[in-house]
């Protein structure tokens, strides 16, 4: 055995009250220094998301950029793979992906747009009938807690803070456009240039350990945002069709905007298609009496279950592996951060944030990519500037 050195065998010799870090020893000490560490990390991301939020106009379309990258990537893969040249196979999974979403975007805004006071007044009328159920009732319910609670929620629905925030406001219209036009040049740029763009990140961490984790980390980045995405559409296609078929079928007013709104509120895990669900619900009461809104409850519900115990799994499979509270959460956390968009961003950012930290703990590696493509080294790869030259 070595012999100690002679720093270490003064500092063994001095007096408990004269050493070196005697406040942190012990096992209070060392509780006291993960306390510390753990206040610098919220105090690191409080800073950090607050200054995210000055930057709205910028941080979203990139994420809504990233995220649509990842999706279409596989596509302009596939291209570039049966000969297709890069930038043919760029232009054309840009411009499909555009008029995809420009289609869908007007499609809804044309079947609500029309349609909006008459929902909103079919839903609070259908609030009042549920109140007066309620109220009058086998159960004892307090009146005054009943009356505040349906005066919110039809203020809420009947505000001008809510049509105007939603559909008007030349501000609001301004931010949209500039938003939009920003996220589909740093799309193009993702779909064109991702590789070298992810190859210049990478030279930031040294050779060795840390960098196969960060090139794996980029892997299952993009694997959880694609599939989260498409498997998402896919999922709210089927609530949509479901759901909607059975307005149809009951000849539920307003079935073709009720329908809209199922599917864009799929978009949102957990909450959105129940949301929407009920919202239909309400309209079928008045509209239609208790049992066809019954009926339409039972299929909310039978969808539901479809969705959670096999469409998820199947169509998700690993891009959605967190659970449920932990999504909860983070849906409250989204919406009071950037409201609707926040909603639908906050799980997609979730699960990355997971399959990045499982990679990082060495839960994760990478054993299923092992076939998979290399992203270029970095050392091979031109600096950002001259890359187009």
């Amino acid at each position: 055995m070595s012999a100690p050195s002679p720093e270490r065998a003064e500092r063994d010799t001095l007096p408990d009250h004269a050493r070196p870090g005697r406040y942190w020893s012990g096992p209070l000490g060392h509780a006291g220094q993960r306390s510390a560490q753990i206040l610098l990390i919220l105090l690191l991301v409080a800073v950090t998301v607050y200054c995210l939020r000055q930057v709205t106009l910028v941080v979203i379309p990139v994420l809504l950029a990233l995220i649509l990258g990842a999706a279409i990537a596989p596509f302009v893969n596939w291209l570039r793979r049966k000969g297709w040249p890069s930038a043919l196979a760029t232009g054309l999974s840009f411009l499909l992906l555009l008029a995809v979403l420009g289609g869908l975007v007007t499609g809804i805004a044309f079947a609500i747009r029309s349609e909006w006071g008459d929902l909103v007044d079919q839903a609070v009328a259908g609030f009042d009938k549920l109140y007066d159920f309620v109220r009058n009732g086998p159960l004892p319910v307090d009146d005054s807690m009943l009356a505040t609670a349906r005066d919110s929620v039809i203020d809420f629905a009947t505000s001008s803070t809510v049509s105007s925030g939603a559909i008007a406001g030349i501000s609001a219209a301004t931010s949209f456009v500039t938003g939009f036009l920003l996220m589909a040049v740093v799309l193009f740029y993702f779909l064109k240039d991702g590789d070298r763009i992810w190859a210049f990140f990478l030279r930031l961490f040294p050779r060795g350990d840390r960098r196969d984790k960060a090139r794996l980390s980029g892997f299952r980045v993009m694997e959880v945002l694609g599939g989260y995405i498409r498997g998402t559409a896919i999922v709210a296609l089927v609530d949509a069709v479901c759901i909607g078929a059975a307005l149809f079928i009951l000849q539920v007013p307003l079935a073709l905007p009720l329908t809209v709104i199922v599917f864009v509120g799929s978009f949102i895990p957990l909450v959105g298609a129940t949301a929407a669900g009920v919202f239909a619900a309400l309209i079928a009461l008045v509209a239609n009496g208790p049992v066809v809104a019954l009926i339409v409850i039972i299929v909310i519900i039978a969808v539901n279950q479809l969705e959670g115990n096999f469409l998820q799994p199947v169509v998700m499979g690993k891009s959605l592996s967190i659970h449920a509270l932990v999504i909860l959460l983070a849906l409250t956390a989204g919406t009071i951060l950037a409201g609707i968009i926040g909603a639908i961003l906050a799980v997609p950012i979730a699960a990355v944030s997971w399959a990045v930290i499982k990679v990082w703990t060495g839960e994760d590696t990478g054993e299923d990519l092992k076939d998979a493509p290399e992203i270029p080294d970095p050392e091979e790869q031109p600096e950002m500037e001259s890359a187009d030259q």
